[in-house]
């Protein structure tokens, strides 16, 4: 047909629509927007019943043991009932108020319940570890010390418990807001002899939005000038959803201006704050955004890859991976940027450094132990590949509750020098 657009059209059965009518099935052409709208809707679906069901749980499981444990009245019941459902809910209110332009109340609502949330999990895990502790204690008939004296009721067991979590808490928020420099010194041929040293500052999952704002960034530069680094790189996730009212946030980002500029590659939260605003905020703050895309600067190759996530948001990836390399001086030390700590087997020999970020290092105890179980690689240290190196950085900032139990915010420093082969070791007491 003249005019016509070509667009990619597939067939798919709708389920529901005249099912169990006389007469034909009916068939409808969805396009590949649609078909993406559809994902959305499915994953949405699929997320909210899992989350609803887990953090429901949870939440059940705490009332029970506060009536038992305070033998709680009826409206006492209720009272605190109701206010666990609201903090279900909360953290969808938070996202779906800031999706409409607020500021206050979702700012507000994310401190409470995000708060909540890291209160009720350290609440579950730690005290089913000292249950599990001291179920095993009573089983083998060992006599400890710290065993509970006969005529301790629940109830005193429960409290000390809820204190124990509070005391953890607020070591979780001290942890937090204590970054820590990690030091890393690598080595290489394609570093010219000739060449002074070249020090990148890496951070990562920094989360800016309604939680991690000026206070905690200042922190995070301020370790980040000391180090008085040539290049500035973010791997991703330097902003978390609301992105109003943060101009503060960008011109602290904007007035830090190392020699060799600062470069940054997409998250998975960039897209869920809204890829067309993230860009937009990095940009203003100073950064380049390399998007499946590879520069040369100062001496070295860099390229930027852009977050598996895009492929979910019809953000496909502009060439494979391996293609990024091509056209940039094979001679010079290569730093591929990558949010998850993730190798593609075809990229092995194309670069000397992976620098990532994306797991946090769990965040939280435990969490730590799931995190490992899905992405095989250290954190926190160098990994050494077939051909290469990783690096995975822990996260400078906070998603979600605003703590850090055994998994400590971190700005990584790492000077490049020439050597006779590629290496590295980390400087103690960074």
């Amino acid at each position: 047909m003249k005019g016509a657009t070509n667009v990619s059209r597939d067939i798919f059965f709708v389920p529901g629509i005249n099912r169990g009518e006389s007469g034909p099935t009916h068939y409808h052409l969805f396009d590949d927007n649609t078909q993406q709208i559809l994902y959305h809707i499915n994953t949405m679906r699929l997320f909210l019943f899992v989350y609803l069901t887990v953090y429901g749980f949870m939440h059940v499981h705490a009332l029970v043991n506060i009536r038992r444990a305070l033998s709680l009245g009826t409206k006492a019941t209720v009272g605190i009932s109701a206010f666990m459902a609201l903090m279900i809910v909360a953290p969808i209110l938070v996202r779906l108020s800031e999706r409409a332009g607020m500021e206050l109340f979702p700012r507000a609502l994310a401190y409470i319940c995000f708060s909540w949330m890291g209160l009720l999990f350290l609440m579950l895990t730690f005290g089913l570890m000292i249950d599990l502790f001291r179920i095993a204690i009573s089983m083998t008939g060992w006599a400890v010390p710290w065993s509970v004296p006969a005529g301790i009721g629940f109830k005193q067991v429960y409290l000390t418990k809820v204190v124990l979590v509070l005391l953890i808490y607020g070591y979780g928020v001290f942890e937090a807001n204590t970054i820590q420099v990690n030091h890393l010194v690598i080595t290489s041929p394609k570093i010219p002899a000739q060449a002074k040293t070249i020090r990148i500052a890496q951070i990562s999952d920094v989360h800016l939005g309604l939680i991690v704002r000026q206070h905690r960034l200042r922190k995070i530069l301020a370790r980040v000038e000391e180090a008085k680094p040539d290049l500035l790189v973010s791997t991703g996730d330097l902003v978390d959803g609301q992105l109003n009212n943060l101009t503060g946030v960008v011109r602290l980002l904007a007035d830090f201006n190392p020699p060799l500029g600062k470069i940054a590659v997409t998250g998975n939260h960039e897209f869920y704050a809204g890829l067309k605003d993230a860009l937009f905020f990095t940009e203003q703050a100073g950064f380049q955004v390399l998007r499946d895309k590879g520069i040369s600067l100062g001496g070295i190759n860099l390229i930027g890859v852009d977050d598996d996530y895009s492929t979910s948001f019809d953000q496909k990836h502009t060439r494979p991976e391996k293609e990024l390399f091509a056209g940039l001086p094979k001679d010079r030390f290569t730093i591929l940027l990558k949010h998850r700590p993730v190798v593609t087997a075809e990229s092995l020999g194309l670069f000397d450094l992976q620098l990532s970020g994306h797991t946090h290092n769990g965040q939280i105890f435990p969490f730590n132990l799931i995190t490992r179980l899905k992405f095989s690689y250290l954190t926190s240290q160098i990994n050494v590949l077939e051909s290469g190196l990783l690096y995975i950085n822990r996260g400078s900032g906070t998603w979600g509750p605003p703590i850090r139990i055994f998994a400590p915010p971190e700005v990584t420093i790492i000077d490049l020098k020439h050597g006779a082969e590629l290496g590295s070791f980390d400087i103690p007491g960074a």
